[in-house]
């Protein structure tokens, strides 16, 4: 949707919905992928799957390239993170990986989950990954 189009990646937790919910009310063109573009599936063939890895947290191919095409805006950021970015990285501008440490991370998490029990991380198998990734086990 912009001439100039990024994307704004990291971990769980690591503020990218901040960043790009900052950028919004600057007054910047943002997708939010996470929620506007992403489905389980399978990153190499595109097909959905049933159930949730976090494996299979992907973006539409086609959604995301016809939102690059438009060219409506000057600048878009696209705000998330997909296990099939390899499929549509090379069509941004510019990508920005944030990076936080595990405990902010989890902190952060815990925190979205409190405001809202359906964010990632509330899930009984997202808190496996979530305590997987605190111990290392």
């Amino acid at each position: 949707m912009g001439i100039r189009n990024y994307l704004i990646g990291g971990v769980s937790g690591a503020g990218k919905t901040t960043v790009c919910n900052e950028l919004q009310q600057r007054g910047y063109h943002v997708i939010h992928g996470d929620r506007e573009l992403a489905y389980q599936g399978d990153p190499e063939t595109g097909t959905p799957t049933d159930g949730f890895k976090p494996e299979h947290h992907i973006w539409h191919v086609d959604k995301v390239k016809a939102l690059v095409d438009n060219q409506d805006e000057a600048v878009t950021f696209f705000c998330g993170g997909s296990r099939n970015y390899p499929k549509f990285i090379d069509l941004f501008d510019g990508v920005f990986v944030l990076e936080v440490d595990l405990e902010t991370s989890l902190r952060r998490i815990d925190e979205r989950v409190a405001l809202d029990p359906t964010d990632w991380g509330g899930r009984p198998e997202e808190r496996e990954i979530k305590a997987f990734l605190k111990t290392g086990l």
